[in-house]
């Protein structure tokens, strides 16, 4: 447990970020910054989900986004 206590992403799901990151960079600006094909067709946040759920490497994407996104709201 003491592991994750210093971890920020523990606690915080995948919907909750997608939605953080979308309301703060909106769909068009998070697909530039990451490069993912459901960003950019029809966008939405079950579909990404969706696709992040099964996608480890697009998932690692996102978080890694999320934490450049903590860090700066920090600040």
């Amino acid at each position: 447990m003491t592991e994750q206590q210093n971890n920020p992403l523990h606690g915080v799901t995948l919907e909750a970020m997608l939605t953080q990151l979308v309301a703060h960079y909106g769909w068009d600006e998070l697909a530039e910054m990451v490069d993912i094909n459901c960003f950019v067709n029809q966008p939405s946040i079950k579909s990404s989900l969706k696709f992040l759920r099964r996608t480890p490497w697009a998932r690692a994407e996102v978080e890694k986004l999320y934490l450049r996104f903590l860090y700066w709201q920090k600040r």
